[in-house]
């Protein structure tokens, strides 16, 4: 099974990617490509994951197949084959 993994904004500069495909096993999660991702893509690591406590922070908008995780199941949120996953970074302000 895959999915297309797609990267908006400062993500696609950090990773140097634009879109790729991610090969998987049924019952994969967004968490599971957050991990995933994190683990391939070093450089995005320090932005989707908190080291500290290893989880993935909310520095980024994760929608699937045009909708934000959530308004479905968070990074709980099943994949399947032929789906996209677009990261947008969040810019927060004062």
């Amino acid at each position: 099974m895959s999915i297309t993994i797609k990267f908006v904004g400062a993500f696609r500069h950090l990773s140097g990617k634009k879109q790729f495909t991610l090969n998987f096993q049924e019952g994969f999660t967004v968490k599971s490509i957050v991990d995933a991702i994190s683990q391939d893509i070093p450089s995005l690591k320090h932005t989707f994951c908190d080291q500290e406590l290893n989880d993935a922070r909310s520095n980024s908008l994760i929608l699937v197949n045009g909708r934000e995780i959530s308004v479905l199941n968070g990074y709980a949120t099943k994949l399947c084959d032929g789906d996209e996953v677009v990261f947008v970074p969040v810019v927060h302000g004062g």
